[in-house]
């Protein structure tokens, strides 16, 4: 045998043996992760429905992973202070976001400069849970139905409305409300839902569009009175209380909803993990169990079906936004 064919046989051979350590390597990558701790930030004050998912999967995620899961408050601006940092974080499947419909339909059409794109700059995951809003108000308030609470605002002049931040589902709701009812109602926007709640209990704001999971105990213990459910239909954890539509405002509709986002570029392997093993914890019966109890309708679809929902829900609530005419405070 030629020397020239001998060298070019080795040379073929080591080239073949480096693509396949190159392979097996990037396979190795993709299956490795995590290998390091997960970062979920929660774009809202503890106690509401976003921090309540972000620590129930940080929980099951560091079980079926073995990696610390945190979870990270990043309150601020409506959610765009949480929302902007995972943005600019290196997209490696180490830091993800709890996106709620205001983060990431609602912002982009009342904030006259938003830090980021909610489309460009993410990466769909998941979509967590869905649920209504609840209209609560306190109980020195003396309408005992909606019927009651319009007429009452209409009498009075100006009434007040509590939400946990300019472009939160809380607000919007509130502003679809005045709109469709013709009340003169004043925002008034808090740093969270935490920060709101003690002044509805108290009697300071009038009312408040929350999120069912924060407002149902309050409802159950007798602390706050609920006048409505602000989706289509009644929610199953609350049969008993009617819709807004229902009892006089045919089609108001305004659920809140939770996704799972990544900063835009994170690997698909990684995306499709994260999916897949959220999508299976959603179904985990005590965390199904879990959700229900507190109005959330759990999801767990495909990155695409997030990311086709969301394009939906920019239009709706920019149109709502514009009709209504409100904007960040």
């Amino acid at each position: 045998m030629h020397p020239t064919n001998t060298s070019r046989r080795k040379a073929l051979t080591a080239l073949a043996a480096a693509l396949a350590l190159t392979g097996a390597g990037s396979a190795q990558a993709q299956i490795a992760y995590p290998d390091k701790p997960i970062h979920i930030t929660v774009t809202f004050t503890p106690g509401g429905a976003p921090d309540i998912l972000g620590r129930l999967l940080a929980e099951k995620l560091n079980a079926a992973w073995g990696q610390p899961v945190l979870v990270d408050n990043r309150p601020g601006a409506g959610g765009n202070t949480g929302s902007d940092y995972v943005a600019k974080a290196a997209p490696d499947g180490y830091n993800i976001v709890v996106g709620t419909v205001g983060t990431h339909s609602i912002n982009g059409a009342l904030y006259a400069r938003m830090p980021y794109d909610m489309v460009k700059d993410f990466a769909p995951v998941t979509l967590l849970a869905t649920t209504p809003n609840m209209l609560v108000v306190h109980n020195g308030v003396p309408a005992k139905n909606l019927k009651e609470f319009i007429a009452l605002g209409k009498k009075e002049g100006q009434m007040s409305f509590a939400s946990s931040g300019s472009g939160t589902s809380i607000h919007v709701s509130g502003e679809l409300f005045k709109s469709m009812t013709g009340i003169d109602m004043e925002h008034i926007p808090y740093k969270g839902r935490a920060t709101a709640i003690p002044d509805v209990l108290g009697g300071r704001v009038t009312m408040m569009f929350d999120n069912m999971p924060s407002s149902l105990p309050l409802v159950r213990e007798g602390k706050l009175r609920a006048l409505g459910v602000t989706s289509a239909k009644r929610s199953a954890a609350a049969p008993d209380i009617p819709t807004i539509a229902e009892q006089g405002l045919p089609g108001f509709d305004a659920v809140s909803w939770f996704a799972l986002f990544a900063p835009a570029g994170t690997p698909k392997p990684i995306v499709d993990k994260l999916q897949r093993e959220v999508s299976r914890i959603l179904k985990l019966p005590d965390v199904a169990k879990r959700l229900a109890e507190l109005g959330l309708d759990a999801d767990g679809g495909t990155p695409d079906e997030l990311a086709a929902y969301q394009r939906s829900e920019i239009t709706k609530w920019a149109k709502v936004v514009k009709d209504s005419g409100a904007k960040a405070e």
